[in-house]
C-alpha cells in the first residue's frame, strides 16, 4: 500500500458500499427515515420508498461504472450465487438508457431448479426468487466484467420455502431479539427498540504456490491432498505462528485488506497460524447477517487475490495431514439496538441478574441442544479436523473460567456473590508497565468458550458459512429465553424468581461447564460419566436436524418449517455422499494415472541398475535388490488397496435409495478403504526418489513459497 492510499484510508473504507453515509448524503430526508425505519425496527417498505432507493442507488453505482447489477445470495451450496443484469433499457428510436427499478431492487427472480433443494423443488418446477435483505448493505465489486452492483438477498421457492441460507439467519435472530426483549422489559429497560446478534468470525485459510496447486490433481478437485507424506519438519518447532511475515505473502495480505476495506469489510488482524503455509485473518465484529455476508465477501477475495499473487488459497479444513487444519472463531454476542452488551457484567446487582440470566440462558441452550450445536458445525472436511491435537473435541462444553465459574456454585449454594479482586501480573522486569490480569485465561481447547463479553464458538469449518451456527445458537438461545420469560411474567416476586430459576439452570446443566483440557483422553472419559454426546463424524450429526425436539424448536420459532427441515436433511447428506465420491474418485485417479507408473518407471530403473551392475562384474547389489523387493512389495500391496477402494465404490451404488445408508456407508465403508490406500501410498512416497514421484510434495507445498 502506497503512503498516498495510507493517508487515504478513511475515504478509501467502505467506498464501494451504499452504506448509511452515502444514503443520508443521496436520498431525500423523508426516504432515508422510511428506509431507515424498516432497517432498525423491521417496518415493511412501500415500493414508492423502493424505486426512490432504487434510483439513488443505480446513480451512485453508474458513476462509479457499474454497468450491471446482481441479486447476490446464498443457496444451499454453502457458497454464494449470482446472476448479472445490465442496467440497459431500449427506447422506441433504436437507443438505450439506464433504468434500475423499485420492483428489480425488491425482487428478482433465479432458477430455481438446479440449485440443492432437497426435495422441496422438482427439476420441472424453477421458479424461485430473490428478495432484497436491506438491512445488509449493497456494494461494488470490480473484476474482469467491470464494475457491478451487488444487491445481498434471501432466496425462497415459489412456494415460499427458504432455498438459502440467508432466510433462516434473517429468522433466527427476529426470533432471539423478540425473546430477548421480554426479559430486558422485566428488568425495566423500556428503551431497547430491537436486540440484535452481533459476530466476528476469524478465518483460516492455507496459501500454497499455484505453479504447484496446478499439478496436484487432489487440490484441484477436493481441496485437500489425498496422498502426501510428512515433510521432514512440520510445526513441532512452533516457529511459524505469529511468526515473522514473509514479503510475499505481506504483500498479498496488503492487497487483501485493500480490496475487503473497499467492500466496507473492517478486516483487522492478520498473522501465521500454527501450521506451515497457514494464516489467519480476523474483522471486527458487526450484526450477524452482515458478517455472514462479510466472511462470504472474505473467503471469495482471498481466492481472487491470491491468485494474483500467485497462490492458491485452500479453504479446507485439513488440506495437509499431520499438520493442524483451519477453521473459523464464530465469537457471538448479544446487545441492544442502544450498544449495550448483554454479556458483559454490569456494575449494579440488578445489571448482573440481568447479565446471569442471559448467561445461564446459555449455558441451557447449549447443554439441551449440543447435538444441534454439533451438526451446525459438521462436514466432510472437518471430520477431519475435530478433536485432534489442534481443534475443539467432537464434545461439546463451555469454558467459563474460574470467577465466573465459582460465581455459579456460589448462586446454586445458596452463598452471597463475591468475585475476587483483579491482581497485578508480576513479569519480574522493572521497566515494564503494571498489568492488570483478566479474570480469567483462555481455553483453546474448548469448543464454546466465554472471553469476557461474547462466546467463541471454535468448531466452525474454515470453508462453511458461518451462517447455520449463528441460526442455531440464536434459535437455541431464543428458546430458552422464552421458557425463562414465561416463568418471570407470571412471578408474584421477580427477584426471588430470577434466583430460582439461576440455581434451577446451574444445577441441571452444570454438567456441561468444563474449564479443563478438552484434547485429553481424560476429558472423553468424564464427558462420558456426565452424559454428554460425543458426535464424532458428520453423518451421526446429521439426524439431529429432524428430531421431533428440532422440529419443535424451529416451528417454535418460525426459522425453519418441518419440511424445510427435511430438506436440509436429504441436502447434508447427499453433500457428504458427493463430497466422499469425488475424493473416492480422485484417489482411484490419481493412483492408476500418476503414482502406479511412477511406481513401475522407479522399480524398472532399479532393476536395470541390478542387472547392469551384475553384467560388470561380481558386485554386491543387496541395497538395490532390498529396495527394489521393498517397492514391489509396496506396490502389490496398493493395488490391492486400490481395488478394494474400486469395489466400495461399485458397491455403494447398490444401496437403496436411503440417503442415510448411503451417507453411513461411504463413511464407514468408503472412507475407510481411502484411509488404507493412502497409507500403502504415503509409505511408497518415502521410497521413490524424488524427482520420479509425480506431484509436489508437503516439502514443497508447505515450505517454498
Amino acid at each position: 500500500m502506497s503512503n498516498k492510499e495510507q493517508n487515504k484510508l478513511p475515504e478509501i473504507f467502505g467506498c464501494n458500499v451504499f452504506n448509511d453515509a452515502t444514503m443520508r448524503e443521496r436520498l431525500p430526508k423523508e426516504t432515508y427515515k422510511a428506509l431507515k425505519k424498516t432497517i432498525d425496527e423491521g417496518a415493511s417498505l412501500d415500493i414508492k420508498i423502493a424505486e426512490v432507493v432504487a434510483n439513488a442507488m443505480k446513480d451512485w453505482a453508474i458513476e462509479k461504472g457499474a454497468t450491471h447489477y446482481t441479486h447476490w445470495f446464498q443457496p444451499m451450496t454453502g457458497m454464494t450465487a449470482e446472476k448479472h443484469d445490465s442496467f440497459i433499457s431500449p427506447t422506441s428510436d433504436g437507443r438505450v438508457i439506464m433504468e434500475f427499478s423499485g420492483k428489480e431492487l425488491i425482487k428478482g427472480e433465479s432458477d430455481a431448479s438446479s440449485f440443492p433443494s432437497g426435495g422441496l423443488r422438482a427439476t420441472f418446477e424453477a421458479r424461485g426468487y430473490t428478495a432484497w435483505d436491506c438491512t445488509s448493505p449493497a456494494f461494488l465489486k470490480e473484476d474482469a466484467n467491470g464494475m457491478t452492483l451487488y444487491i445481498p438477498t434471501a432466496f425462497c421457492s415459489y412456494t415460499g420455502e427458504a432455498l438459502d441460507k440467508k432466510t433462516p439467519l434473517l429468522r433466527s435472530m427476529e426470533a432471539i431479539s423478540k425473546q430477548a426483549l421480554r426479559i430486558l422489559r422485566l428488568f425495566g429497560n423500556n428503551t431497547a427498540k430491537k436486540v440484535i446478534t452481533t459476530v466476528g468470525a476469524e478465518q483460516e485459510y492455507f496459501l500454497v504456490d499455484k505453479k504447484l496447486y496446478q499439478k496436484r490433481t487432489d487440490l484441484i478437485f477436493t481441496g485437500r491432498t489425498l496422498f502426501g507424506a510428512m515433510a521432514p519438519k512440520g510445526q513441532e518447532k512452533e516457529d511459524h505462528y505469529y511468526g515473522s511475515i514473509k514479503e510475499r505473502i505481506a504483500a498479498f495480505m496488503q492487497e487483501l485488506d485493500l480490496e475487503l476495506w473497499k467492500l466496507g469489510v473492517p478486516a483487522k488482524t492478520k498473522h501465521n497460524e500454527v501450521a506451515p503455509a497457514q494464516y489467519e485473518i480476523a474483522p471486527i465484529f458487526d450484526t450477524t447477517n452482515v458478517a455472514t455476508d462479510h466472511n462470504q465477501l472474505i473467503m471469495d477475495t482471498l481466492k481472487k487475490v491470491a491468485d494474483r499473487h500467485g497462490f492458491a488459497c485452500l479453504l479446507h479444513e485439513k488440506p495437509f495431514a499431520g499438520v493442524n487444519g483451519s477453521g473459523k472463531h464464530n465469537n457471538w454476542s448479544i446487545a441492544t439496538d442502544d450498544g449495550h452488551n448483554l454479556l458483559k457484567p454490569g456494575k449494579t446487582h440488578h445489571e448482573n441478574m440481568q447479565f446471569l440470566i442471559f448467561l445461564t440462558a446459555i449455558i441451557r441452550a447449549v447443554d439441551l441442544h449440543a447435538d444441534l450445536l454439533r451438526l451446525s458445525a459438521a462436514n466432510a472436511g472437518n471430520d477431519h479436523r475435530l478433536g485432534a491435537n489442534e481443534a475443539p473435541p467432537a464434545i461439546i462444553s463451555i469454558f467459563l473460567g474460574e470467577e465466573l465459574t465459582e460465581i455459579l456454585e456460589q448462586i446454586e449454594k445458596g452463598q452471597n456473590i463475591s468475585a475476587k479482586k483483579r491482581e497485578f501480573l508480576e513479569v519480574g522486569v522493572s521497566t515494564l508497565p503494571q498489568m492488570r490480569k483478566d479474570t480469567t485465561d483462555r481455553n483453546r481447547t474448548s469448543p464454546f468458550a466465554f472471553t469476557g463479553n461474547k462466546f467463541e464458538f471454535r468448531m466452525v469449518p474454515s470453508s462453511a458459512s458461518i451462517s447455520g451456527p449463528n441460526v442455531v445458537i440464536n434459535t437455541i438461545v431464543a428458546d430458552v429465553l422464552c421458557e425463562i420469560a414465561d416463568e418471570l411474567e407470571k412471578a408474584e416476586d421477580f427477584n426471588k424468581a430470577v434466583i430460582n430459576i439461576l440455581r434451577r439452570i446451574i444445577k441441571q446443566h452444570k454438567r456441561i461447564i468444563f474449564n479443563g483440557n478438552g484434547y485429553s483422553k481424560e476429558w472423553v472419559e468424564e464427558a462420558k460419566k456426565r452424559g454428554l454426546p460425543n458426535i464424532k463424524s458428520t453423518v451421526e450429526a446429521i439426524p439431529a436436524l429432524i428430531s421431533e425436539k428440532a422440529i419443535n424448536l424451529f416451528e417454535k420459532h418460525k426459522v425453519f418449517s418441518k419440511t424445510e427441515l427435511y430438506s436440509r436433511y436429504e441436502i447434508l447428506l447427499e453433500d457428504y455422499i458427493n463430497t466422499v465420491k469425488i475424493e473416492a474418485k480422485t484417489m482411484i485417479h490419481i493412483s492408476k494415472r500418476q503414482i502406479i507408473p511412477a511406481l513401475i518407471k522407479y522399480s524398472t530403473q532399479i532393476a536395470q541398475s541390478i542387472s547392469a551392475i551384475s553384467n560388470v562384474g561380481d558386485f554386491n547389489t543387496s541395497t538395490q535388490e532390498e529396495l527394489l523387493k521393498e517397492i514391489t512389495d509396496a506396490m502389490a500391496e496398493f493395488k490391492e488397496k486400490l481395488k478394494i477402494l474400486e469395489e466400495a465404490l461399485e458397491k455403494a451404488k447398490e444401496i437403496e435409495e436411503d440417503s442415510y445408508k448411503k451417507a453411513k456407508y461411504h463413511y464407514e465403508v468408503v472412507c475407510k478403504s481411502m484411509e488404507q490406500l493412502r497409507k500403502v501410498g504415503d509409505y511408497l512416497e518415502t521410497l521413490v526418489d524424488e524427482k520420479i514421484w509425480p506431484m509436489p510434495t508437503y516439502s514443497e507445498l508447505l515450505f517454498r513459497i
